[in-house]
């Protein structure tokens, strides 16, 4: 979404999944590298396991899905190819059109408590951690509490076991959308414009 220019990650595929797994494999030697599934790549069990198969092939270490219950089929699927696997709960990027846009899930006590059976599931089957993309904090919290395998949070509040920041969000690479949790330790998006500024006025200039 980020660096491709696309509005959501629906449009994602799974040959650009490949190329971005492909490239972050060759640059992070000493890091565990986990690759998104996009949207309709794990549509069925096998569809799911030959997608993942495809992604660790391509350098990854693990694989991500978006989804509970509903997708545990695919879930076991791949964690029965011996892959490791986490699982996405609450806002579901994939789905942010279906819902007409990015809100806080878990609320009230139904989409908590299912948000809770999935998270249980989840771990049921065999996922390594689970992220919780704006879960409601309270409901986030209880989540942390309950599972023995770690939680990611991203706009969950501050008792998940760890956090994601997308790296441009960091380091200010993308200012025309921040999320209200992200706090930029850096103006990059400035530096970068005024260096071109810069380097234009000088080829001006002769």
């Amino acid at each position: 979404m980020v660096v491709l220019g696309y509005p959501d990650t629906t449009q994602v595929t799974m040959e650009e999944m490949l190329h971005h797994t492909r490239a972050v494999a060759r640059g992070a030697k000493k890091t565990w590298v986990t690759a998104d599934m996009p949207s309709a790549s794990y549509a069925d069990f096998k569809t799911a396991k030959e997608n993942a198969t495809r992604l660790i092939d391509a350098g990854a270490d693990a694989v991500k899905l978006e989804g509970g219950t509903e997708c545990l089929e695919a879930v076991e699927a791949i964690l029965g190819a011996s892959i490791p696997m986490i699982g996405h709960l609450g806002m579901l990027p994939q789905r942010v059109r279906e819902e007409g846009g990015y809100r806080i899930k878990g609320k009230d006590h139904e989409t908590a408590d299912a948000l809770l059976e999935s998270a249980l599931r989840l771990e049921g089957a065999g996922v390594s951690a689970i992220v919780l993309e704006l879960v409601h904090p309270p409901v986030a919290k209880q989540i942390s509490e309950t599972l023995r395998i770690p939680t990611i949070g991203i706009g969950s509040g501050p008792d998940c076991d760890g956090q994601i920041l997308v790296f441009h969000d960091l380091v200010g690479l993308f200012p025309w959308f921040r999320p209200k949790f992200a706090k930029p330790m850096a103006d990059v998006a400035t530096q970068i414009q005024e260096a071109v500024r810069g380097f234009t006025a000088e080829c001006r200039n002769r």
